[in-house]
């Protein structure tokens, strides 16, 4: 029978395509596929010359009736842009669609920027809590990040360059002080990896370019409970800084990175002693 292969490609680099995901594009009836323009650059890569057919979001309804239709002749196999589909990416609908039809769904397994991120990251990778894209409104991110800030798994995001920035100090304001890897253009020739806070995030990255994967601690017991306790010992540390002439800016990062304290609260804080 028919079978509908689910394959990874690069994220980046061409060179990490498997042998066996090349023979199985080479040997199927027809590519559905993300962007065939990217894909077509990586089969003329390998001079293979499949056909190709569109799958997004926006074409699914029409596509999985054809793609049904062609998988009662011949195989067929599954890529996106780049990575593996269905994480993150399209896909699923289609795996579920011939999953119902009694076609055999096949993983030929690849390229992840999820899982290469969290692999030299250097936080704990046993589990870990996937969020995928972030949320484009700065409302929405905050909800996210509020309902997260007891997840004691390392958090996992992907980002585009444009709003990176912002969904750090959005972290930083709701989570408070906390280490991150900001992962960069992982494989490719620009690729980089900054490990450090989020303060110290935010700072570095000033006019952010590529495709980024975030992978950022869990809460721990080290991160203190916002209690009357802990803001008296805030202020007073406040206090104390601004009578050695230190501003609002530099007061207040010493604070958060000392206590943990989201940035937020520390300013509000900052606030209450100039009043």
């Amino acid at each position: 029978m028919p079978s509908l292969y689910v394959v990874g490609t690069p994220i980046g680099n061409m060179e990490d395509m498997s042998a066996r995901a090349l023979r199985v594009l080479g040997d199927v009836a027809v590519i559905a596929t993300e962007d065939t323009r990217t894909t077509r650059k990586l089969l003329t890569h390998y001079e293979i010359h499949t056909r190709l057919l569109s799958f997004q979001e926006h074409n699914a309804a029409a596509r999985i009736p054809q793609l049904l239709g062609i998988l009662e002749e011949g195989d067929v196999a599954l890529v996106t842009e780049a990575g593996t589909p269905g994480v993150s990416d399209p896909g699923a609908s289609l795996v579920a669609a011939a999953g119902e039809h009694g076609v055999p769904v096949v993983s030929i397994p690849g390229p992840s920027s999820v899982t290469a991120a969290v692999s030299i990251s250097g936080f704990p990778g046993e589990r870990f809590n996937f969020i995928g894209f972030l949320p484009r409104r700065k409302g929405d991110r905050k909800r996210l990040f509020e309902s997260l800030s007891t997840e004691p798994q390392t958090i996992v995001a992907l980002e585009s360059p444009h709003r990176v920035v912002a969904s750090l100090a959005d972290m930083l304001e709701v989570w408070g002080e906390r280490r991150i890897a900001v992962c960069r253009e992982l494989t490719k020739v620009h690729e980089e990896v900054f490990r450090g806070t989020l303060q110290a995030a935010v700072d570095y990255f000033q006019e952010p370019r590529g495709e980024f994967t975030l992978v950022i601690e869990g809460a721990t017991s080290k991160l203190p409970v916002d209690t009357e306790a802990t803001r008296i010992t805030a202020k007073e540390e406040l206090l104390r800084l601004r009578s050695q002439g230190l501003g609002a800016k530099e007061a207040v990062a010493q604070v958060v990175k000392a206590t943990r304290m989201p940035r937020k609260v520390v300013y509000s804080l900052w606030l209450e002693n100039q009043a």
